[in-house]
């Protein structure tokens, strides 16, 4: 009786992994990693020009000859045009729950799980850059759009981990703070709520020299100091 098949992966966000052959030679990981980002279908042409941009044409068009040689059966499917990824790829669920939070559907705890780290962390090339802020900037955007979804429907537990982890991603992102601060006091935290805005009013004071805005401080604004009665 045969085995079951392992399903191919690649994990690019937080860092690279191949699954079921992680330890493959550095060049064919390389090539991988780039079409788990920008592919999964993607020209030799620009592919090997993006990848080894230091070297003649002739070299780089070499190098991306041998990756995908080095490349274990089944991962890639290669023509004298263009080189296909076949396997599952983290960052395009990622993309997906993204855009599903944006439209404010209800996620669960394993898809804002994919929400919490970024892309390649650690990577320094070029063809990377925009892609990594691209996806940055989708993840801050869905966790806060998580947070507003979950505080509305009382889900307190999934508010308060999107929101704090939009917030550890960028202590400064306004929008973030006020997203946390609101999910924290409509579960009744206010103690939480007011420690959330005097830490974000010292990291801005520290970090920038200013205070935050009145709409953030005015969230607290009534535990901060509470009217006497008499």
């Amino acid at each position: 009786m045969s085995s079951p098949r392992v399903r191919r992966q690649v994990r690019v966000l937080g860092r690279l992994a191949v699954v079921p052959d992680d330890h493959l030679p550095a060049a064919a990981r390389r090539a991988i990693a780039y079409l788990a980002v920008k592919g999964p279908v993607a020209q030799r042409s620009l592919m090997s020009m993006e990848l080894w941009p230091t070297v003649l044409d002739e070299r780089a068009r070499a190098n991306l000859r041998r990756a995908i040689w080095q490349t274990p059966p089944g991962w890639l499917t290669a023509t004298s045009w263009e080189v296909t990824l076949e396997a599952d790829v983290d960052l395009a669920e990622a993309r997906q729950v993204a855009d599903l939070a944006l439209d404010c559907r209800p996620l669960d705890a394993s898809q804002i799980d994919l929400l919490t780290r970024d892309l390649l962390p650690g990577w320094y090339e070029e063809w990377l850059e925009d892609e990594r802020d691209t996806f940055h900037l989708a993840r801050l955007q869905g966790l806060e759009a998580v947070c507003r979804t979950a505080t509305g429907l009382r889900q307190f537990g999934l508010a308060t981990r999107a929101g704090l982890a939009a917030v550890t991603a960028e202590p400064l992102r306004q929008s973030a703070v006020l997203a946390l601060v609101r999910a924290h006091l409509e579960e009744g935290n206010s103690y939480e709520a007011l420690r959330r805005v005097e830490h974000y009013r010292d990291l801005l004071r520290t970090e920038l020299g200013v205070d935050p805005a009145p709409e953030v401080v005015g969230l607290v604004a009534d535990v901060a100091h509470p009217s006497s009665t008499g």
